[in-house]
């Protein structure tokens, strides 16, 4: 299903989102296209397959249309060997808080040393409480996309 997806990102300060997590997840994914106005995601979240085109982000960089469909485990990964390299590894920590659920995502390998939280919601101007390990605001700043991350590593800012 096609639709726009309206998400704030953040720096996180400490790790006490971890103990208020419900869930852990180990992700993997790749790149199959970086371009400016569109990129094209390939996924593997646990023991599952996802493949994800996202457009071109508003000025403010909440928003952005959003494609995404699971495909069956074996197709993601021989996706993933065609992607741009490296592939982006994190564990991500699935986080309630005051009625949202915060992804918090622990990057691996080159990205190593950054952790970063996502809040998808309903609207762009929506008022929502942050928990205490919420650190500076990083929405729209394109060096903490993922797309971008694969390219430029944390490791080497």
């Amino acid at each position: 299903m096609m639709q726009n997806e309206i998400e704030r990102k953040f720096l996180v300060k400490n790790n006490d989102f971890i103990k208020q997590s419900t869930k852990k997840q180990v992700i993997k994914q790749g790149f199959l296209s970086t371009d400016k106005k569109r990129t094209v995601r390939v996924r593997i979240k646990d023991d599952k397959g996802f493949l994800t085109i996202k457009g071109i982000s508003n000025d403010s960089g909440t928003t952005r249309m959003e494609w995404e469909k699971e495909i069956p485990l074996s197709e993601a990964e021989q996706l993933l060997k065609i992607c741009k390299k490296p592939i982006i590894i994190k564990n991500r920590y699935l986080v309630p808080f005051n009625g949202n659920i915060f992804e918090v995502d622990v990057f691996k390998k080159k990205n190593k040393g950054l952790v970063l939280a996502e809040v998808e919601l309903q609207y762009e101007d929506q008022n929502f409480k942050k928990p205490n390990w919420l650190g500076k605001e990083v929405t729209g700043d394109k060096r903490y996309y993922n797309s971008v991350l694969q390219k430029h590593p944390f490791k080497e800012w």
